[in-house]
């Protein structure tokens, strides 16, 4: 999956390093998806959340972390999802770098009993986790309606978010994303020297595919010294049929078209450069 992708992923974990002690590195990947949609009346509106809230209820949501943390080589130790009235859902997974056991062999009995390690399961709490909230919301003068997914994937150790950042991608309608990824802390090598990352990594546009770069027009704004990347993506073409909700484009006037185009093309435009486009 990652070779079909064109992923870059050489870097990570290449010359691996040998390290005095655990490698508590943190990586978190954070991002926003954002979906944008042409709704043209009130009932449209409420249509659209509805149908946002069922396509991306915490099943589904939680269905994608699950391949997440497995494709990052990480386990779960436990999930919380909730689907929220009148709209939205959150999801967090707990996980870790390796598979932790639920119970151990009590040295102390001659009868082989199981006994519960659970305060070994809450010590990695604290290090890794998966999270995703949902936040439908809609326009109420120009007839758009936005659909924003927030991602958080933070991990400890050699394990890395960036192998996931495909798949969540394609797991969404993506108009508009926007990334950031950092390393914090350090990890020791058996020299005692220090080290505040383990790969290469000079964008993340590095970890993303050919065939998404080429969909999308994309900014870069990093801080090399604090290990700090961030990419934001906007999508370079409009297909109109894309982007109607109840309503066909054959149905509408060349006027409507162009009119609708705009309205959606200033919705990605605000969103894409975080300001407010003055109305013409």
């Amino acid at each position: 999956m990652l070779k079909k992708w064109g992923i870059k992923l050489a870097e990570v974990g290449k010359d691996k390093l040998k390290l005095y002690g655990f490698n508590n590195l943190t990586k978190s990947l954070s991002f926003n998806i954002y979906d944008i949609c042409y709704t043209k009346s009130e009932e449209d509106r409420r249509k659209y959340i509805e149908y946002i809230d069922e396509q991306y209820n915490s099943d589904r949501l939680t269905n994608i972390l699950k391949n997440v943390t497995e494709m990052i080589g990480a386990s779960v130790l436990n999930i919380a999802k909730q689907d929220y009235d009148p709209q939205g859902a959150s999801v967090t997974l707990l996980i870790s770098e390796e598979e932790v056991p639920l119970y151990v062999l009590d040295p102390s009995c001659n009868r082989g009993m199981l006994t519960p390690i659970r305060e070994n399961i809450v010590g990695h709490l604290d290090k890794s986790h998966v999270t995703v909230h949902t936040y439908p919301e809609s326009h109420p003068q120009n007839n758009i309606s936005t659909f924003r997914v927030d991602i958080d994937v933070s991990t400890c150790g050699e394990i890395s978010p960036l192998k996931a950042l495909n798949y969540l991608i394609d797991s969404f309608d993506s108009d508009i994303i926007t990334i950031d990824y950092r390393v914090r802390g350090f990890t020791r090598d058996i020299d005692g020297h220090k080290h505040f990352i383990d790969h290469e990594i000079n964008s993340i546009q590095n970890f993303i595919s050919t065939e998404t770069v080429d969909r999308y027009n994309l900014i870069d704004m990093n801080i090399y010294q604090s290990n700090i990347f961030h990419t934001k993506m906007k999508v370079k073409d409009i297909n109109l049929n894309n982007y109607l909700f109840e309503i066909q484009e054959e149905d509408l006037s060349l006027e409507e078209k162009t009119d609708i185009i705009k309205k959606l093309d200033r919705e990605m435009t605000e969103i894409f450069y975080g300001i407010n486009v003055p109305s013409i």
